[in-house]
This record gives structure tokens, sequence and C-alpha cells, in this order.
């Protein structure tokens, strides 16, 4: 009897170590990621069923994606996160938050977590001008996901009804007045253009001034903002509205200005790719969608958000990151996520899918944002970039409040970005 109780014990000892084995192969290696949306729309839904997919083929991992507003919220409560000592592991935020994170050394260079041939070209599979943003000192801290350039979108209807061609957009800044002053109606009901000028003007701007032949910057710690032709682009900017009159005067709403196109209260806007699939969705007209206008030349600054992985995450959270994130910009997952938001597909494999490939035949203006990346120039990015940005962003929308000349206001913001940046050259 001793004896096989002796054995009985044995086996449930056996039984339980094989069951503990067992459910730690099954443990799950669990990460929170923060997330922005910076237009709006159902882009929640699209993220959290993307992240769904990947755990079903990734039963092992546990995503806990966490929506945290627009793209200063969701930089703000990733870094609150690493002080509170309950860190995220890894983050979509602004491509242009780069030097500030390596500066906070909150960040890990991807090309010390790949590992395999497979991943290091992956690396390296991305558009070239959209990686700009996300490189630094020789090494990638950033991958592209939810990207874009400013594109213009302008109602066809609206541009027949002026007698002009629908099918030939503004090329030109000449041209975009001229067009701009027929479409503007004297009872102020319909306006020619709208340029946003709050949120992110300094976007909008960067556009402005590489069209003009400048960048708003040369590298991470020097400024351009008192440049000739940067402050011909902001006195242009300006009379848009107070000479030429196809603008209105003062500032517009980066959150209102899609509605006011959808409602016909201007009849062109510059705005995120990232608003495509919301038009298309909502528009009760004609719409085209156009590469923005030539000064000098065509231009406009890349921009949405990149993944970041956190230094503090453990070498399984890091490599677990690594796979949602080839996972997320795969060919096949960037084109479905181009589809459902407008944002890019950022690699060109993923615009040689069926899907994008399909998408794109039906639907051509799915493709100006990728064609216009032969024209792009990185997004304004340095180190303090929050308040080289804040005071960009004030000395313009001084300018078309009419309170500062272009001039004055961005020589000001120039000195004041020399002081702020003179410690990092």
């Amino acid at each position: 009897m001793k004896k096989t109780i002796q054995k009985l014990s044995h086996s449930i000892l056996a039984m339980a170590g094989a069951a503990m084995l067992s459910a730690n192969a099954m443990a799950e290696t669990e990460l929170t990621m923060y997330y922005p949306v910076a237009v709006g729309g159902a882009l929640t839904k699209t993220v959290s069923s993307m992240v769904e997919n990947f755990m079903d083929e990734n039963p092992d991992i546990k995503v806990n994606a966490i929506y945290a507003g627009n793209y200063n919220d969701a930089r703000v409560k990733a870094l609150a996160a690493l002080e509170s000592g309950q860190p995220a592991q890894l983050s979509v935020m602004f491509s242009i938050d780069v030097h500030e994170l390596r500066e906070l050394d909150a960040i890990v260079p991807f090309d010390e977590i790949v590992k395999t041939d497979e991943d290091k070209a992956w690396l390296t599979s991305f558009y070239p001008s959209l990686m700009e943003n996300g490189t630094a000192v020789g090494k990638t801290w950033g991958i592209p996901f939810q990207r874009s350039t400013i594109v213009m979108y302008y109602n066809k209807d609206a541009f027949r009804a002026a007698g002009l061609d629908p099918e030939a957009p503004p090329a030109t800044w000449e041209e975009l007045v001229s067009s701009g002053q027929k479409l503007t109606k004297d009872d102020g009901s319909q306006w020619g253009l709208m340029i946003p000028s709050t949120g992110y003007p300094y976007w909008m701007f960067g556009a402005l001034a590489m069209q003009n032949g400048d960048t708003l910057m040369s590298s991470g710690d020097r400024t351009n903002f008192d440049n000739p032709k940067v402050i011909e682009a902001l006195a242009f900017w300006k009379d848009l509205g107070s000479v030429h009159k196809i603008m209105p005067e003062g500032t517009i709403e980066w959150g209102t200005l899609r509605q006011n196109f959808l409602e016909g209260r201007t009849a062109m806007m510059w705005h995120s790719t990232g608003n495509l699939s919301a038009v298309k969705e909502n528009a009760e007209f004609d719409f085209g969608v156009a590469m923005l206008p030539a000064g000098e030349r065509r231009g406009t600054p890349t921009g949405g958000g990149n993944f970041y992985i956190f230094k503090s995450a453990s070498d399984e959270e890091r490599e677990a990151s690594l796979k949602l994130i080839k996972f997320m910009t795969s060919p096949e997952n960037s084109a479905a996520w181009s589809v459902a938001t407008g944002y890019m597909g950022v690699s060109p494999a993923s615009y040689e899918t069926d899907a994008l490939k399909s998408y794109v035949a039906d639907f051509p203006p799915a493709a100006v944002a990728r064609d216009q990346l032969e024209f792009a120039t990185a997004e304004l990015s340095t180190f303090q970039a929050g308040r080289i940005r804040k005071g960009l962003d004030d000395a313009i929308q001084a300018v078309l409040t009419g309170s500062k000349t272009p001039d004055e206001a961005l020589t000001e913001a120039q000195n004041s970005a020399n002081r702020i940046l003179h410690p990092y050259r």
C-alpha cells in the first residue's frame, strides 16, 4: 500500500510539473502600446482589428492597444507611463519626436533588436523619404506606420460651376491664386482655398517654404526660419487672405476644416492624406485630390507617426514588440491600413499587393500622397522640438492675424531657436 501511495504521489507531482511547464509555455508576453489619431474618424476600430488579428496569430503575446488622443497627447501619456514605473513597451508617436526621445534616452534603435537577415531586409524595405525623420546618428529609431504627405482636396463640382477644368487642379502658385479667385463667392458662402493654421501650422508652412525653394531646418540643431525664401513663403500665405482674398483672413482651424470642405464652405483645402477615406465616404459631391502646387518647385513635408520601442522593455518584450511592428507594417497590412484610412502604404511592396493595386486602379486619388514622395522632405524635427515648434507656430499665427510682419515674426522665432538649440551644436 505504501509503495502504491508513493507511486501515486510521484504521478501527481509529475502531472503537476507537466501542467506548470505547459502553463509556462503558454505564458503571455504582455505589451502596452499607445497610439494617436490626428484626423479623427474610426481609425481606432481599424487599429483594434489589426491588433486582434496579430494576437490570433500570436497567442503567446497579449497587446493592450491604448488610444491616447492626438500626437501630443500620445507623447505625453507614453512618457508619463515611463515615469510612473508602469511603462508601455512601444508606441506610435510623431515621427518628429525622434530627437527628444533620444535625448531622454527613452527609446532603443531597431538596429540593436533585429537579428536575422529577414529582419534586416525588413528594416530597409520602407520608402527612404519616410525614413528621414526616423533615423539619426546612423541608426534607425522609428519605423513608419501612419504616414502622410499634405495633399490638396478640391471640389470638382465647384470647379465646373466656376468654369474651371475639374481635371486640371492648380499646379502652380499663380494658378492657385487665379483659380481661387474664380471659386470664391462674394457673399462669403464659399472660399476658394483654406489652409489650416491651428493644430500643426508649422507642417503646412514646411510645404510652403519648400515650394519656395527652402526648408525649415538644416539638421536637428539648426533651423532656417529667417532665411529670405522662408520669409517670402509666409508672406505668400498671408497674402492669400489679405491681398488675393481667396481665403479667410486670420487663422483656420485644423479640426473643423474637413467639415468645412464637406459642407462646401471651401472649394479647395490642404490637409493630411489621412483624411482621404473620410472625405471619400462623406463627400456628397465629386471631388479630386492633387499634389500641392509649385512655387519654384513642388514640395511637401512628410508627416504622421512612427513606431518606437522603449528602452525600458525587456529583451523578451523587445522581440515581441518587433514582431508586432513587423506585422503592422507588412505589405498586406500596410495596404489594408491605407485602404481603410487614407494614410499611405509605407513600402513599395505594399503598393504591389492585390488589395492596394486594385484600390488605386479604382480610386486613383489613393496614389497621390505616394507619388508626391518624389517632392517630399523631412518634417521639421529638432531637439527641444515642442519649444521650437511652439515658437514657429506662434510666429505664423501672429503674421496671419496681422499683429507682426513675416520678417519680424520669423526673426524672433529664429533668435529663440538659436538660444534653445545652441547647447546641442
